[in-house]
């Protein structure tokens, strides 16, 4: 038994409790919120939508993968952990109940219907209290217990049975009912939890087939850069093929966002070359780079806030025909129904959240075959995050070749095809995005573990 055989399948569950955590502490806020007869319109509709979430992933997937595979196996070899496992079983048992007891009362709210609201709020934070209280233990006690326990041959049958995940921010073929899910939640949150928008469809998203190998769409070879006399880039090396999605992760002042200043041409190279699509860019201007379709969405969104968020995207179609710049908006809009509500309002009025999606959606108004994105989940609270994160897999589902720069490295390594950590201007460790989550050095540095 190897430790990274031992970590596939609880790598999976670790990230499945992660979300279900974020979405019961939200809970936790919207209950306080209602509580303090705060924002209760907006909130009901956000907790319906989040318990029927957690109603159709926990007890549909999650709970039965957990009871028929890992709990069978650990039961087997270690007496230690039944009567951990049989609470735990219990709670999958009489939980379902009580979560449609209490979605019931929300559904009852959201429509208008008075409830009994205090009693309802103390249910609502009684079922998150449980909820963290399962998820801890499981944590804590019975997942360590699994590490030590079990054998290579359990954890090949537990491995097999936790692959096959069907989680939008998780496994590898999402399901659209819970993408669906999910995204209506993070609309119809009132902020700072979500959007505070109206809840719509999502399109349907059809992956691009890939038939052909790929071509090498950006390669940068010894590149170099400085700020004055700091040298803040080292001979990086490069290479991104068409439709992957590459991520460079690492600490603050590492020279992430330099890079992709400087390979949109902002900020000079000194040294070291950037070939795009068979072509030396190194010392075109900015202009032409966007022109040849490298766009950028800079750190810290930067939008024009005076402007209306329609005026900020008609100024990323600047350098595209007229007669195309319909089609486009309707295709942010569709990507981001929340800028269609607000398309008239100054962008300055809008979150960051908000924000964050009229600056991606400005980049793509530009029909970008090369999208840089620097830091697109920075401030933004969790639920944000995942929806961003669920954005840019879409993107990468249409065959968008995406270079994305994150300090969250655990989110950004779990979509990348490829990786590259920078340390002080240079690549420390690069490889295949999943194969980075487990290296032991990038968890120590990066994933806090």
């Amino acid at each position: 038994m190897t430790a990274a055989v031992t970590l596939q399948a609880l790598d999976i569950i670790s990230a499945e409790h992660r979300g279900m955590w974020r979405l019961a502490s939200a809970l936790d806020g919207l209950g306080a919120q209602l509580q303090a007869d705060l924002e209760a319109e907006g909130a009901a509709p956000a907790i319906v939508a989040m318990l029927e979430y957690l109603q159709a992933y926990t007890d549909r997937l999650h709970h039965p993968k957990e009871d028929q595979v890992l709990f069978r196996l650990l039961r087997q070899r270690s007496e230690e952990a039944d009567a951990h496992i049989a609470r735990l079983e219990a709670d999958h048992r009489h939980g379902p109940a009580h979560l449609e007891r209490l979605l019931m009362q929300a559904r009852a709210l959201a429509s208008g219907v008075a409830i009994d609201l205090p009693a309802f709020c103390t249910a609502l934070k009684s079922f998150v209290a449980h909820q963290q209280a399962h998820i801890r233990l499981e944590e804590t006690t019975v997942m360590p217990l699994a590490r030590r326990m079990l054998t290579a041959a359990d954890w090949e049958e537990a491995n097999a049975a936790f692959a096959a995940n069907d989680d939008p921010m998780f496994g590898a073929a999402p399901r659209a009912e819970f993408a669906a899910l999910h995204a209506r939640i993070v609309r119809l949150a009132p902020e700072p939890y979500g959007l505070g928008g109206a809840a719509e469809p999502l399109p349907a998203v059809a992956a691009v087939p890939k038939t052909a190998p790929a071509a090498k769409v950006l390669e940068v070879r010894g590149l170099t850069s400085h700020y004055g006399r700091i040298q803040a880039l080292k001979g990086i090396d490069i290479d991104v093929f068409e439709g992957q999605l590459v991520a460079l992760v690492g600490a603050n002042g590492a020279g992430k966002t330099t890079l992709l200043r400087t390979l949109s041409g902002v900020q000079p190279a000194s040294g070291g070359d950037i070939v795009y699509r068979g072509a030396s860019i190194v010392r075109q201007r900015p202009d032409a780079r966007v022109r040849a379709g490298i766009c950028q969405v800079p750190e810290g969104r930067q939008v024009f806030g005076p402007l209306s968020i329609e005026d900020n995207l008609l100024l990323g179609a600047y350098t595209r025909p007229k007669g195309e710049r319909a089609e486009d908006l309707d295709k942010a809009y569709a990507l981001f129904p929340i800028l269609a509500e607000k398309r008239k309002l100054p962008a300055g009025t809008l979150s960051g959240g908000q924000q964050q999606m009229l600056a991606m959606a400005r980049a793509l108004m530009a029909r970008p075959r090369l999208l840089l994105l620097d830091e697109p989940s920075m401030g933004l609270a969790p639920l944000l995050i995942e929806e961003i994160f669920r954005v840019v897999k879409t993107l990468r589902a249409q065959g968008m070749t995406i270079l994305l720069v994150e300090q969250n490295a655990h989110a950004a390594l779990s979509i990348a095809d490829v990786g590259y950590v920078l340390e002080t201007g240079g690549i420390g460790l690069s490889g295949p995005g999943q194969e980075l989550l487990r290296n032991e050095q990038v968890k120590k540095a990066y994933l806090g573990m």
